[in-house]
């Protein structure tokens, strides 16, 4: 059991309810309410009665899984018993509670209303053969009469419990395997489209830009607090604290001497590498990663190009039969501006200590202990992919083509530069409920098993490095589930979880061939 103590609904403690019948010949039981039926569970396997914590939605999980929550770093399963029961569903409020079951893995068992501790005599306790002619008993494992009132409490069987309703849980006590390794071949990928660039495009005041996304490390979102460097140079904004190192950032619209505007829900920070150093650079939004070919894209006209150390742009990229037009930045000339490289200094003399103090620490955080995963959102849950497994995201067309029949799993086909890429509804794949189409959806291309595949997704957030110690494997709570979502992110302290997706298990393998057939 858990040193934590437990609580009744009213706060007092219930150490002393445990002293009175420790010493006598008597079985301990937690009594609570859960519609309106009074229940009991055998003290034993019970580690704590918590608050019901906030829960991150699972898809394919079971239909009784509140979701998982954060319990002192631990990943907490939340099981609903009133869905369990067949009750109807009902609000939380100040006396709901969760019961923290440890039957191989701790589970957290919603409640209406934790009663008490009893110490039941064993005269007490009957099996449920008398009851068993009207009353389902597969999950009791026994009654109690006449205690604390009640003329009857019927003690629920949590073992069983779980073994009819969560069969994974059941046969496997902990999920050890981690996420598979990322599909083969994609070095053979990389040396085909040698001859396309990939850049990740982003918006500042209406205008497409893009960077080369080797020089993008991550995106990341805005912190709340920036710190301001006195006597800085007007594009510079300030610092922020990025993984125990301070990071300049720099507004691109002041850079470019565009209209100023405050950073919103949308913004994001590029961090670009410069050497050894760098620098986050503040855009309106992030767009998607673009596959370009190379004679899409022309150098900028001399008319317009500048020379020398202010030559930010130094191409532009045709899509969409030239009715779009992006500007690729130079990130190299960008941040080669005598007057950047001036204001940057002075960051870095504002952090001298700071990198002093740090240097043993950030040695020790290597990158081979970090995992690098695009964020992306369906709902208010959000997941993340390997970023190596993503071939790019681009926008979701105005129609999608509907083929023949295509599987029903496909959401239908769209041109990619010249080729056929079928595409899936990821909410559908998830057994999500559907969304309306919007402007932040997605498509992010995947290549599993040598077939290009498409999935739309609400919005891709951001590119995110975690710390190998944050990930964990995921409760296993289905089949299905634990080849999809085997891993998990959990981000204590920016009270965050993230649910890691092996893009392999994507797809079923029997229906590669369809889709295979469909891009051919």
């Amino acid at each position: 059991m858990s040193n934590e103590p437990l609580e009744r609904v009213d706060g007092t403690l219930l150490e002393d309810d445990l002293l009175d019948s420790a010493e006598s010949d008597t079985q301990q039981f937690v009594t609570f309410i859960a519609g309106d039926e009074v229940f009991a569970v055998d003290m034993k396997p019970v580690q704590e009665i918590i608050r019901v914590p906030d829960v991150v939605r699972v898809p394919l999980a079971p239909a009784a899984l509140d979701g998982l929550s954060n319990l002192r770093g631990k990943v907490l399963p939340i099981i609903s018993l009133r869905r369990i029961f067949g009750f109807e569903e009902r609000a939380h409020d100040d006396a709901t509670r969760a019961l923290v079951i440890d039957i191989g893995q701790p589970l957290g068992f919603v409640v209406d209303r934790v009663a008490s501790v009893v110490g039941v005599e064993s005269a007490r306790i009957e099996g449920v053969e008398s009851i068993r002619s009207t009353v389902n008993t597969e999950l009791l494992s026994g009654i109690i009469k006449d205690v604390g009132g009640h003329t009857m409490i019927m003690v629920l069987d949590f073992a069983k419990l779980i073994a009819q309703e969560f069969a994974e849980i059941a046969a496997v006590a902990r999920n050890t395997g981690m996420a598979g390794s990322l599909a083969n071949g994609e070095a053979g990928e990389e040396e085909e489209t040698s001859d396309e660039l990939q850049l990740v495009s982003f918006d500042v005041a209406g205008q497409e830009y893009a960077i080369a996304i080797e020089d993008v490390q991550e995106i990341v979102q805005v912190p709340e607090q920036i710190i301001h460097v006195p006597h800085s140079e007007a594009h510079v904004l300030g610092v922020m604290t990025l993984r125990h190192r301070l990071l300049p950032l720099v507004s691109l619209r002041r850079m470019f001497a565009l209209p100023p505007q405050e950073a919103n829900e949308h913004s994001r920070i590029v961090v670009v590498a410069l050497g050894s150093a760098s620098v986050g650079v503040v855009m309106d939004n992030v767009n998607e990663v673009l596959r370009v070919a190379k004679s899409e894209v022309d150098v900028m006209p001399p008319l317009l190009a500048r020379e020398g150390e202010l030559a930010d742009i130094s191409e532009i990229c045709r899509l969409d039969g030239g009715k779009r037009l992006v500007s690729i930045i130079s990130a190299a000339n960008l941040f080669g501006h005598t007057s950047v490289k001036e204001a940057l200094k002075s960051v870095d003399k504002l952090s001298d200590d700071e990198e002093r103090a740090t240097t043993a620490e950030l040695e020790d955080d290597a990158d081979d202990d970090d995992e690098q995963v695009v964020v992306f959102r369906l709902g208010n849950e959000e997941y993340g992919v390997p970023i190596d497994s993503v071939q790019e995201i681009v926008r979701v067309p105005e129609e999608l083509t509907h083929v023949p029949k295509a599987p029903p799993f496909v959401e239908g086909v769209i041109n990619l530069r010249g080729a056929v890429l079928p595409v899936i509804d990821l909410r559908r794949r998830l057994g999500l409920e559907t969304v309306e189409r919007s402007d932040r959806q997605r498509v992010m291309v995947f290549l599993i098993e040598g077939v290009r595949t498409g999935f739309i997704v609400d919005s891709v957030a951001e590119v995110l490095k975690i710390h190998k110690a944050a990930i964990e494997p995921a409760p296993r709570l289905s089949a299905d589930q634990a080849r999809l979502l085997a891993r998990m992110a959990n981000l204590e302290k920016q009270k965050r979880m993230v649910q890691l997706i092996d893009p392999n298990h994507l797809v079923e393998r029997n229906d590669l061939d369809d889709l295979a057939r469909m891009a051919a």
